[in-house]
């Protein structure tokens, strides 16, 4: 659940991104509806909002004095780029949100949240401040549980978020390399006091760019992709792309649809491709094709 601070910082943009020009009267007079509210807002409070909402969301709210002392929103263009801002905003913009959740619980349901999001805070912190982590990881690889706990130091750079886990992708002084790590195997975190620098060129959205989920293999090279959606699943992946390079091709209305991708072929690719069943055909390149066949006769003979 979003925090109480960050609840209030977002209800105050939203009012005025919707409302707006509002005198401190007036937002008070909203605010009065809201359930988190206890009382009016103290204009010190209300000052300490503004600098919070310019620190988290980058947009700035300014008094227009000459017109009666009215707040609003000097630069709202800035929201259209940030990706995560819209989405707290979409997700907890109405008033109503917390007790229409308390009060429904029971009937909106919601899917388990993985271990390992206790550390986002301190991760975050780190990534504000460019310093280093040390991380407690718990690897699967080893047959002996001893190998796969490990102690490795963390330049954090980016966080990520694929299938309903956290990943953290920085540079692990141990490998030598940028690596991504999710978080609930994480079984220890600190935050350190020594500093680095991010690379100027770092491009988070371009290091994963190419690939489907958080695998990235600077190897492997950038193929074409022809895939046949079958039914219903050609309108899933037309309102839900399986990649941002995907373009449509050949279709029969109601029966198929052809979408081509270029990306790498990874396991995680190869993964969300089985995971559509047989709604999905594999048409190019030939040795995907031919991945997928020796994967599903593996699963045909577990069964056989």
């Amino acid at each position: 659940m979003i925090s109480k601070t960050y609840y209030r910082y977002i209800w105050l943009l939203d009012t005025l991104l919707n409302s707006s020009p509002l005198t401190i009267e007036e937002i008070n007079k909203l605010w009065e509806d809201c359930p988190l509210s206890n009382g009016p807002i103290p204009l010190r409070t209300f000052h300490e909002q503004r600098k919070g909402i310019k620190e988290m969301f980058g947009v700035e709210i300014v008094c227009d004095r000459s017109h009666g002392n009215v707040y609003y929103v000097k630069n709202p263009e800035v929201l259209d780029k940030q990706k995560v801002a819209k989405w707290l905003l979409h997700k907890y913009s109405i008033p109503q949100g917390f007790a229409t959740f308390n009060s429904m619980k029971d009937r909106i349901l919601l899917e388990e949240i993985p271990l390992g999001t206790s550390f986002l805070d301190d991760i975050i912190e780190a990534m504000q401040k460019n310093v280093e982590l040390q991380v407690d990881y718990q690897r699967y690889e080893n047959d002996q549980e001893e190998y796969n706990l490990q102690e490795f130091h963390i330049q954090p750079y980016a966080l990520k978020v694929f299938n309903r886990r956290w990943y953290l992708l920085g540079f692990i002084k141990e490998k030598d390399g940028l690596r991504t790590i999710a978080l609930d195997r994480i079984l220890a975190l600190k935050v350190l006091t020594k500093s680095f620098t991010l690379p100027e060129d770092f491009d988070a959205q371009k290091y994963f760019s190419n690939v489907v989920g958080i695998f990235v293999n600077k190897d492997l090279p950038i193929t074409k992709v022809k895939i046949r959606a079958y039914g219903i699943q050609a309108e899933y992946l037309r309102s839900t792309p399986l990649h941002k390079s995907q373009s449509e091709g050949r279709s029969k209305y109601r029966e198929f649809a052809e979408f081509t991708y270029r990306l790498c072929i990874t396991p995680e690719l190869i993964s969300q491709l089985l995971a559509m069943g047989d709604k999905v055909e594999v048409l190019e390149p030939e040795e995907l094709r031919e991945e997928m066949k020796k994967r599903i006769n593996y699963m045909f003979n577990l069964y056989s």
